[in-house]
């Protein structure tokens, strides 16, 4: 296992570097309008809803479109590109696996995120910031990254690599389709056949930071979730298990594990899949 260095800072330092040449600070919010009502001073703001998803078919954003969205950002190639957002970094996570999905070299999550930083009343702006245009050449996808429907169901059928639920205990049991004030989106509710329940938030401290390493160890340990098989995580359309996939892969050092982004959505409304219930 290795730990990646560098993937993780802290609100101390964006507070000193936001302004650096070479780096751009970038907010991603569950809550789309939280940007517009404060933000890091100088960061910009993506839309999950419209900027990191193909709104035609279900998939992330097209090559050809993330490129746009970096350009316009004022990012190319070689600019650092820190995250942060709402929820203790769900989307700033999912944003964080499509960027390495397509091969950018140093992308950083603000631990903590937005959370952190308005309990630490830390300065916001309303304004918004345009930077220069650059220009921004995506890799091709790595798809090491991204586990597809027919991999899950090979991991089912061979117990060919574990399964990681994310979403909360009543959404791994049924009790409920989807989290409060999010539409129902599938037709069946339990979990995937033998996967762990691990809720995202268990990777988190109560002021939105990551626990220790060790902490993390023992908890996904505690589930027989040790890093020595692959591993892919889920929950209900992939961006909850974009956190967990980050826990795993750059702070415990897992080498083989995938982000499911599918998730419930599609495995809860598959026909003929097999769903579980306690």
């Amino acid at each position: 296992m290795k730990v990646m260095a560098n993937v993780l800072v802290t609100t101390d330092w964006v507070a000193q570097h936001a302004a650096d040449p070479g780096i751009r600070i970038v907010e991603v919010d569950v809550d789309t309008t939280a940007f517009d009502q404060g933000h890091v001073p100088g960061s910009v703001g993506w839309n999950w809803t419209t900027d990191l998803c193909d709104t035609l078919v279900r998939d992330i954003v097209p090559a050809n479109k993330l490129e746009a969205l970096l350009g316009e950002s004022g990012i190319d190639n070689k600019t650092t590109i820190v995250l942060y957002g709402d929820n203790n970094n769900w989307f700033a996570a999912w944003a964080f696996w499509q960027l390495k999905v397509y091969g950018h070299d140093d992308v950083r999550i603000m631990d903590g995120g937005r959370k952190k930083w308005l309990g630490e009343g830390r300065d916001l702006s309303t304004e918004k910031t345009s930077f220069p245009a650059k220009t921004y050449k995506a890799g091709a996808p790595d798809l090491s990254l991204r586990a597809f429907l027919p991999e899950v169901q090979q991991a089912v059928a061979g117990k060919k690599a574990a399964l990681v639920d994310v979403r909360s205990p009543q959404e791994f049991t049924g009790e409920i389709l989807a989290p409060p004030g999010l539409p129902e989106t599938c037709q069946r509710g339990g979990h995937i056949p033998g996967a762990k329940s691990i809720p995202w938030g268990k990777n988190c401290n109560d002021d939105g930071t990551f626990k220790s390493f060790d902490d993390l160890k023992a908890l996904y340990a505690e589930k027989g979730i040790t890093g020595d098989q692959p591993v892919i995580a889920y929950c209900r359309i992939g961006e909850r298990s974009s956190l967990t996939w980050f826990a795993m892969k750059y702070l415990l050092g897992f080498e083989n594990v995938k982000n499911y982004d599918g998730s419930w959505t599609e495995w809860g409304n598959l026909v003929g899949a097999a769903v579980e219930k306690p």
